[in-house]
């Protein structure tokens, strides 16, 4: 999985570029420039060649290393890319004692420059699966950065939950009835002939989901196209809450190529799943072990689909093709 679990603008609570500036490096770049080159610096996010592109220019005029690292480390952390964070942790360990409070833009002191350290380690001992590493460099950060643990929280929820998704496998006799009408459907006639199924964890009074409704629709085709069983699912069976997903499922149109069912009340998924936000994207392999458990945003998701079925690829978001 990824940061994904909804990390969204880890440092959006500290401060940027309020530690004292850098001594210019000559007479020839004014305050104003410097400043609005750091911020270009600090704020890019829109592909890896603009990040260069804005190193470059910070380079050009004597931005420090360490504060070009912070840098790439938020453009990472924004972008939920669990690897490229990795890939940053022999420049943080080499730079680790020299941190300077003149030439951070981030970092006010050096606990909370320390602690993203200990941070980007967890990560990494998380990817390795060591689970006392992980433990160790979390519970450091969180004593060094107290004020950043909203930010460390998710990373142990994560390998929590990792954890428990290891020892869960779908029973696929389990049968569900239909939002629309009809009777109860089985799992396993769902799943039959087909190389995975995935779980839509979703509800009519998340605007969340509504709102990436037509981007799951588009999911749900390409993948039905691949052979990969798809089934939404809703946890309530109140006359309110069927009518409201009938009406967001009549919204997508007829001859729906994925299954939208009730949640079983004796035998929840979403229970056993720990389904704790919406929407929420479950991948079943073909035996009922987990394959991802997170969000639908989540590049990993997809990782995990093209390791099924190298042919599968993300459709356009609806919102990208409005633009």
């Amino acid at each position: 999985m990824r940061l994904h679990f909804h990390i969204i603008s880890w440092f959006a609570t500290l401060v940027i570029a309020t530690a004292e500036p850098q001594a210019l490096p000559d007479n020839t770049v004014s305050s104003s420039s410097r400043e609005t080159v750091l911020n270009n610096l600090l704020s890019e996010r829109d592909s890896p060649a603009a990040l260069d592109r804005a190193i470059a220019a910070a380079r050009k005029i004597g931005i420090s290393e360490q504060a070009i690292l912070e840098a790439r480390f938020l453009y990472h952390i924004d972008h939920n890319d669990d690897d490229a964070i990795v890939t940053l942790l022999p420049e943080f360990l080499k730079q680790r004692d020299a941190y300077k409070i003149e030439n951070t833009a981030v970092f006010n002191t050096k606990d909370d420059w320390l602690a993203v350290i200990e941070y980007v380690q967890a990560i990494d001992a998380m990817k390795k699966g060591d689970k006392d590493a992980f433990k160790r460099h979390i519970t450091e950060a969180f004593w060094l950065s107290p004020q950043q643990a909203a930010a460390f929280a998710p990373q142990i929820q994560r390998m929590r939950l990792e954890e428990a998704m290891r020892s869960v496998k779908i029973d696929f006799t389990l049968k569900l009835l239909p939002v629309v009408s009809g009777d109860a459907v089985s799992l396993e006639t769902l799943i039959e002939n087909k190389k995975a199924l995935l779980f839509h964890f979703w509800s009519p009074a998340s605007r969340e989901c509504e709102a990436s409704l037509p981007d799951f629709a588009a999911t749900a085709i390409t993948l039905s196209s691949n052979d990969i069983a798809v089934v939404s699912l809703i946890p309530d069976d109140t006359p309110k809450f069927l009518a409201d997903s009938r009406g967001m499922l009549q919204s997508l149109g007829v001859n729906r190529p994925d299954a939208w069912l009730i949640d079983s009340k004796e035998k929840p998924l979403g229970r056993d799943l720990r389904i704790q936000n919406l929407p929420t994207m479950v991948l079943i392999s073909t035996d009922g072990k987990v394959l991802f458990n997170g969000d639908p945003t989540d590049e990993e998701f997809w990782e995990k689909l093209k390791s099924i079925d190298a042919k599968i690829v993300r459709p356009n978001s609806t919102s990208e093709k409005t633009k």
